[in-house]
C-alpha cells in the first residue's frame, strides 16, 4: 500500500517549525529574562532583582495609566459582549436575514478595514460631535473602544451558537417553556462558554490596543500601552520590562481561566 502524505514527516518541516516557534517566543522569554536583572541594562546580565518591578508599582504614572486602561477595557468588554451576543442571536436563532452577508460585513467591518483608517476615521468622527455639542471626555475612547471589540466577541459567539443544535430549545418550547423561560435556562448556559471567550478576547483586544487609542484619547486619557510606547521612545529599560511582564501573566492566566471554565462546564 502506498505510504499515506503527512505534512509532519516532510524533510524540513521540524526544523522549520522549531524555528518558527523559537522566533515567536525567544524575544518574550528574554523580555521576561531581563525584567529581573539587577543591572538597568537589557542586554548584559549582572543579576537577579526585583526591584524594577518596585518602582513599576511605585510609579505613579503607570498607575494611572494602568487604571484608565482597566476602566477603558472593562467597560468597553461589558457593553461589546452584550451588542455581540444580542447580534449573534439575531443571525443565528431566527430565520435567516433577506440580507444577512451584509448584516454580517457590516459587524465584522472593524476586521477588514486596516485599523489605521479606522482611527483616523474616528477621530474626525469625534472631532465633529465634539465641535457642535462641547462634550468632551473618556467616553469617546470607550465608545470607540466598544466599536471594534465587538466584531471579535461576535465572531466567538456565533461560533457557539451554530455549533449548537436546536432540539433542545424545540423540546423546551414543547413543554410549555416561554420564549424567555428558553433563554434563560437553556440557550444561555450553553452559549456561555462562547460569550465568556468573547469577552475575554475583547478584554485583551482593548487592553493593548495603540492606534485607535494613540489618535482619539484626550488629555489625561493616557492608557498603558500608550505610556509604555512613550517610555520606549527614550530607551527600553527593565521597568517597561516589568510591566509587559505583568501584562503578559494577566493574558496567560485570561486564557488558563478560560480553559478552566470551558472544562468545568463540559
Amino acid at each position: 500500500m502506498r505510504r499515506r502524505f503527512d505534512l509532519r514527516h516532510q524533510p524540513g518541516f521540524s526544523a522549520i517549525a522549531a524555528f518558527c516557534i523559537a522566533f515567536l517566543y525567544l524575544p518574550v522569554i528574554i523580555l521576561v529574562l531581563f525584567s529581573f536583572n539587577e543591572n538597568r541594562s537589557v542586554v548584559r546580565w549582572t543579576g537577579f532583582s526585583l526591584k524594577w518591578y518596585a518602582q513599576a508599582f511605585q510609579n505613579e504614572g503607570i498607575r494611572d495609566a494602568a487604571l484608565v486602561s482597566l476602566t477603558v477595557a472593562l467597560v468597553a468588554t461589558a457593553v461589546a459582549t452584550t451588542v455581540a451576543t444580542m447580534a449573534a442571536l439575531a443571525v443565528t436563532r431566527r430565520q435567516a436575514l433577506r440580507h444577512q452577508w451584509l448584516v454580517l460585513a457590516v459587524i465584522n467591518q472593524p476586521l477588514v478595514i486596516p485599523e489605521i483608517v479606522t482611527a483616523v476615521a474616528t477621530l474626525s468622527f469625534f472631532a465633529i460631535i465634539r465641535r457642535f455639542t462641547g462634550i468632551h471626555g473618556i467616553g469617546y475612547l470607550i465608545a470607540a473602544h466598544t466599536v471594534f471589540c465587538i466584531p471579535f466577541a461576535f465572531m466567538t459567539i456565533r461560533a457557539r451558537l451554530e455549533d449548537m443544535s436546536l432540539s433542545l430549545e424545540q423540546a423546551a418550547a414543547d413543554l410549555y417553556a416561554s420564549p424567555f423561560q428558553v433563554f434563560r435556562r437553556i440557550t444561555l448556559p450553553l452559549m456561555m462558554p462562547g460569550i465568556i471567550s468573547g469577552a475575554m478576547l475583547a478584554f485583551v483586544v482593548s487592553l493593548d490596543d495603540v492606534i485607535i487609542t494613540l489618535m482619539v484619547a484626550g488629555p489625561g486619557e493616557t492608557t498603558l500601552p500608550l505610556y509604555i510606547l512613550g517610555q520606549i521612545r527614550r530607551g527600553v529599560t527593565p521597568e517597561i520590562n516589568a510591566v509587559s511582564t505583568i501584562l503578559l501573566v494577566l493574558s496567560v492566566l485570561l486564557v488558563a481561566l478560560l480553559s478552566l471554565l470551558t472544562r468545568r462546564r463540559r
